[in-house]
């Protein structure tokens, strides 16, 4: 019998998540994330999945980087890129994942495994590879934290003052790794002003890229406590639904 996961023809559940990792310039993480929370090492993680959410294919793209949170390690999530609008708003008002609309191409034929997204008209970033072969998956359940922030400033749009001042939420999954391919691929980067990875975290050194299937065991999604209000004003001012510095919902210029 193969270890190799299969479904029936036609499932959109199980798909395999594509996850690519590169290192840029250490410099680069601290400025990007709110006061309190701590950077890590400079490894980028982009993620691409299809997961079914309201009974249909939920496509996506991930951005998020190594952080902890009073001593918790964990990753920041700058940006969840869907094609689902209904997951959109109350993803964001519930508990501050910071997600927004995105066209999303990911798919696997034979071995080749491509992947991109576009926002705004802007394609921002691209895979494409091939699948080289399996590797051991970790062993055992293992808990994952994920950093997101919640905030709402003040109805009228006083400068520093909130109706609900930034709180971090974690965001903490426990999987079971049931199967990985490696992946000979190249992440590229293209310039956008509504999605700037590549501005703020550009490639310094290709990582690794995997086709990862997990098998989730538990979710738990809880307020982990306040950040400073003041400190975090200038963070507060996004483009759309994501944690990319912005002006007044916008790119910065």
């Amino acid at each position: 019998m193969s270890d190799t996961p299969m479904s029936r023809p036609g499932e959109v559940a199980g798909w395999p998540k594509l996850v690519v990792t590169y290192s840029t310039h250490p410099a680069n993480i601290a400025p990007l994330l709110p006061p309190g929370i701590e950077p890590l090492d400079p490894t980028v993680t982009v993620g691409f999945y299809c997961v079914p959410v309201l009974g249909e294919p939920e496509y996506g793209v991930s951005v998020k980087v190594p952080a902890a949170w009073k001593g918790v390690e964990g990753h920041y999530s700058l940006g969840l890129g869907i094609d689902q609008e209904a997951a959109v708003h109350i993803s964001a008002e519930t508990n501050g994942q910071p997600k927004f609309l995105c066209d999303i191409t990911f798919f696997r034929l034979g071995e080749t495994v491509t992947a991109r997204a576009t926002h705004q008209g802007y394609t921002f970033v691209e895979f494409s590879g091939q699948a080289t072969g399996t590797t051991t998956p970790r062993a055992g359940d293992f808990t994952e934290h994920e950093w997101w922030t919640k905030y709402a400033r003040a109805i009228g749009g006083e400068s520093g003052k909130y109706d609900f001042a930034p709180h971090v939420v974690d965001v903490a999954t426990t999987f079971e790794q049931q199967h990985i391919e490696n992946v000979d691929g190249a992440l590229l980067l293209r310039d956008s002003p509504w999605d700037p990875i590549a501005r703020h975290l550009p490639i310094v050194e290709a990582g690794t890229a995997a086709l990862v299937t997990h098998q989730p065991k538990a979710r738990v999604i809880t307020n982990a406590g306040p950040l400073d209000p003041e400190a975090f004003w200038p963070f507060a001012d996004v483009i759309s639904g994501s944690r990319w510095p912005g002006d007044r919902g916008g790119p910065r210029h």
